[in-house]
């Protein structure tokens, strides 16, 4: 009886002990967690470096930086400038790369000038290996003389043309000694290098005294060497001298070299359709027929859009080849034989230019990627939705491959155009079938206006450009007096006002030359973007401030 009346107290005190061990356990866990804390935000600091920081007589070939905790490095290859520049076939071995470490390890597998300050320029690269704060341009600097050179230079970079901000631009300076020519940027490394990385602003550091030039550079192939073909260029025509002069503010104008024309080839890139490459500049580029051809023989030529390319079509002949004569300002002539192998010519294709609402600035335009050569306006009916006649004029392009129509455009109205068969005749006598194009006009109340108000006093040749905020020209006006411009039925959205200051008047804006050193045409943009709202009318006053 003893034993049996023990077992329920037994199993209390059992159940007890379970619970309390539940509760020591569950109390311990709650005391393994993190507690999340405050976030680091903290970039690492530098502490100490062998050989030390800013050292001289520097003759290593191995550096030890060590940093307050584990780091890594971030795009390293893009983010490191050396200055002066090492040669790129012995390039410096930068450790780690992949994993964390407390330290960076440089091997220096070049030999090092004489008697030069150097800076292994980290950027951005340098980071806390947990939350990726950024020690900001970090630097390690050290002579191979008896001093440490310190002059500095300073500026911003721009595009020439383009109101985009531009990034990573290399700047370079070149000592102006007894050794430099004008062709130095062509052949050899800079003195100097330093990057804009992520703005638009650059700082040389370390420098020595002397004269310079400065050149901004968009190295495609981050050799510092510049390649017209590429490479964009920008640079100070006036020769900077240190510590003299500083260029704080002064700004240096990226731009895209015009190249000299040079022939390329020719070849066939669908029956009916050849193509002739070029680069540089043309001047009246002509493409004229040597071959005996039959008197119906017709040639069409249209530029390719955005590229150095001449599209030329041609009336199908049974022939293996064609002879052309190529030739730009009657100063260069190619002979170009081009084979003729493709079979099939490609049927007509028609492209709708516009989608189902055409504005009231808009042209109604067709592509075609053959070239239209006859338009049949019988077999054309245009008509509005109550199915009045709208009187039209068609025309084909004589810049691209397209066709389009001419007619008075009315608010808030749908229309109806409709091809018919033989509409449209190419140039391999092929036609369309039946299309049915429906579109519609917004009313007036959905369009913007932009007035402004020019004051130009000097009555320097200036275009006004209104662009969309992707640089895409709208519209442009070309003045040299003080006058109102009105920029009439804009879409609602927001634009730009370029100011292109025209000194050569020729109603274009003109790129740099580096050999001729000079600079591309001046422009500007208007200091506030503007919002156009539907039914609104914004009014701006434009001062045109260079002289002619």
């Amino acid at each position: 009886m003893f034993i049996c009346s023990k077992i329920p107290e037994l199993k209390k005190i059992q159940s007890l002990f379970l619970i309390v061990l539940v509760l020591s356990f569950s109390q311990c866990a709650k005391k393994g967690r993190p507690s999340g804390g405050p976030k680091d935000e903290d970039a690492p600091l530098f502490v100490t470096a062998d050989p030390p920081y800013e050292s001289i007589n520097f003759n290593k070939d191995e550096i030890n930086i060590y940093f307050d905790e584990y780091i890594k490095l971030k795009d390293i290859n893009k983010q490191l400038i050396i200055s002066p520049p090492l040669n790129p076939n012995n390039p410096s071995l930068i450790s780690p790369q992949g994993s964390p470490s407390k330290y960076i390890n440089i091997k220096i597998l070049d030999t090092l000038l004489a008697n030069s300050t150097y800076i292994f320029d980290f950027g951005n690269s340098v980071q806390d290996n947990n939350e990726s704060n950024t020690l900001e341009r970090f630097k390690y600097v050290f002579s191979t003389g008896k001093y440490i050179d310190s002059l500095t230079l300073e500026g911003n970079v721009k595009n020439s043309f383009k109101s985009e901000n531009i990034e990573n631009i290399k700047l370079l300076l070149y000592r102006l000694d007894s050794s430099y020519t004008d062709s130095a940027i062509y052949k050899r490394k800079p003195d100097y290098v330093t990057s804009t990385l992520d703005s638009s602003n650059y700082k040389f550091s370390n420098l020595r005294k002397g004269n310079y030039l400065l050149v901004a550079l968009k190295d495609l192939r981050s050799d510092y060497i510049f390649n017209p073909k590429t490479d964009e260029i920008g640079f100070l025509k006036d020769t900077i001298s240190l510590p003299r002069d500083s260029i704080v503010g002064s700004v240096v104008s990226i731009f895209k070299e015009e190249l000299p024309y040079i022939f390329k080839r020719g070849k066939e890139l669908r029956k009916g359709q050849l193509i002739f490459g070029y680069e540089g500049k043309t001047s009246n580029l002509k493409i004229e027929t040597l071959s005996s051809v039959p008197d119906d023989f017709q040639t069409i030529i249209f530029p390719e859009k955005g590229k150095d390319t001449l599209n030329l079509w041609h009336s199908p002949i049974e022939k293996d080849s064609l002879i052309f004569k190529v030739s730009n300002n009657n100063s260069s002539i190619d002979t170009v034989i081009v084979k003729l192998r493709k079979k099939k010519i490609d049927s007509l294709e028609i492209k709708k230019l516009t989608s189902g609402v055409l504005d009231y600035n808009d042209t109604l335009f067709f592509a075609t990627n053959n070239p239209i050569v006859k338009l049949d306006i019988s077999k054309i009916n245009f008509v509005d939705a109550d199915s009045t006649s709208i009187p039209f004029s068609p025309f084909i392009s004589k810049k691209e491959s397209k066709f389009g129509f001419i007619f008075e455009k009315k608010f808030k109205t749908s229309y109806n155009l409709n091809l018919y068969p033989n509409a449209l005749t190419d140039i391999f006598k092929t036609s369309n079938d039946t299309i049915k194009y429906r579109f519609r006009t917004r009313s007036l109340e959905d369009y913007g206006e932009i007035v402004l108000v020019i004051q130009n006093p000097k009555m320097t040749p200036t275009i006004i450009q209104l662009i969309e905020t992707n640089d895409k020209t709208v519209a442009q006006e070309i003045t040299s007096s003080s006058e109102t411009i009105s920029f009439k039925y804009l879409t609602p959205k927001k634009y730009k006002i370029r100011i292109i200051y025209d000194t050569n008047n020729n109603g274009k804006w003109d790129s740099g030359s580096y050999l001729q050193k000079q600079q591309p045409e001046p422009v500007e943009y208007f200091s506030e973007i503007q919002e156009v709202r539907a039914n609104w009318l914004l009014n701006e006053v434009i001062k045109i401030t260079l002289n002619r």
